[in-house]
């Protein structure tokens, strides 16, 4: 799929705090002025030049791709506090920078693009790892469903919460 860029915009991870609460940010601004002017970004660490249409396509993917991990961290019950704004900071910027660079790269082979959205999406509801192991997948649809799992496979070296349910007699 070809990067449009009628109408210009700068998809961008940020590093910033509000608060005294730290967050990641992905967001889209139509100017660099912006991203460094607003207050609560301290550190742009990835920026790339986009079409509105394309920024908003990949920036969809992105989001989905960080809300499926923070899901699946949560469901592992790892205790992760999210910010008020922007994504929590115990979400490495190394990850979240393969994330940002693997959507912003696959969108621009449109049958790639596809499948992989098709498989994030699907992703949302289950794991792809039992796909990949029951051979149910195949070709690139295997290969790509390999590199989305990898981009949800983050473990924190944080405490497990754990759920006690009270007795029966209380």
């Amino acid at each position: 799929m070809k990067l449009l860029v009628t109408s210009s915009q700068f998809l961008f991870l940020a590093s910033g705090e509000k608060n005294g609460e730290g967050f990641w940010f992905v967001g889209i601004k139509n100017c660099d002025e912006n991203i460094f002017e607003d207050k609560n970004l301290l550190d742009c660490h990835r920026k790339e030049l986009l079409g509105n249409e394309s920024a908003k396509d990949i920036l969809f993917a992105i989001n989905l791709n960080v809300n499926n991990l923070l899901n699946d961290l949560k469901n592992k019950n790892h205790i992760i506090v999210r910010p008020s704004i922007g994504i929590p900071f115990d979400i490495p910027l190394d990850l979240l920078e393969n994330i940002f660079d693997f959507w912003l790269d696959i969108y621009k082979n449109q049958a790639s693009w596809i499948i992989c959205l098709g498989l994030l999406k699907i992703r949302k509801r289950i794991s792809l790892t039992n796909l990949i192991k029951s051979n149910s997948l195949k070709g690139n649809t295997k290969k790509w469903a390999l590199k989305i799992e990898t981009l949800h496979t983050y473990t924190p070296n944080l405490l497990r919460m754990n759920k006690f349910n009270d007795p029966m007699w209380r």
